[in-house]
């Protein structure tokens, strides 16, 4: 599979609290031009939404988000994730998800923890709790000395900031959640969560223009 990071400018980050919206809303975000998305273990049916998603929308590539236990790499694989993001990264989370066979973003929020990853030979991470670790200017202070690292930052990004880290040579995308607002969810309103992912989806050539 592409890189994770190359798969699109933008990764919904999903909340989903009845499983019977995953496939509504997951083909609204391809459709969108988003076919990365990362449901977040974070709910009840967050396991089942991934299942569905994974034998029901095939042109979404879906991930399990808020992985923090080597039990939850098994379950979120044998569901149909395709890659799994966590927030941060112990030792036996780290091998867990090494030889669970799909890509993996572990969570870094400091130049150590990055270092630490680059020794154990992983490159691609995601950068947590973006805007409260430094944002833009800490990822670009680490670019320098650190250039191997690529990142997915995720943490209070929006759709006015989010250009600014895809401007970054060391970023590959951005993890967000402002093409899901909470009243377009409630009403099931599937149209303007598309119309939201098409915007996010073009975010990359504006940050390149």
């Amino acid at each position: 599979m592409t890189s994770v990071l190359d798969l699109a400018p933008v990764i919904p980050v999903v909340v989903i609290g009845d499983a019977a919206d995953a496939v509504p809303l997951a083909r609204a975000l391809v459709a969108g031009g988003l076919p990365a998305i990362e449901v977040t273990l974070r709910t009840p049916a967050a396991i089942s939404a991934i299942r569905a998603i994974a034998a029901e929308v095939p042109d979404a590539v879906v991930g399990a988000g808020t992985v923090i236990t080597p039990d939850a790499v098994s379950e979120s694989v044998t569901a149909g994730a395709r890659f799994l993001v966590s927030p941060g990264w112990t030792e036996a989370l780290l091998a867990a998800m090494k030889s669970s066979g799909v890509p993996f973003l572990p969570g870094v929020s400091t130049a150590s923890e990055v270092l630490a990853l680059l020794e154990r030979g992983v490159t691609e991470m995601k950068f947590f709790p973006a805007e409260a670790a430094g944002g833009t200017a800490y990822l670009k202070s680490l670019a320098g000395p650190l250039p191997q690292a690529r990142f997915c930052p995720t943490g209070g990004i929006t759709a006015e900031s989010a250009p600014s880290y895809l401007s970054l040579p060391n970023v590959g995308c951005v993890g967000g959640t402002w093409m899901l607002p909470a009243d377009a969810l409630a009403s099931k309103d599937w149209d303007r969560v598309e119309s939201l992912a098409r915007e996010a989806s073009t975010l990359r050539l504006s940050s390149q223009s």
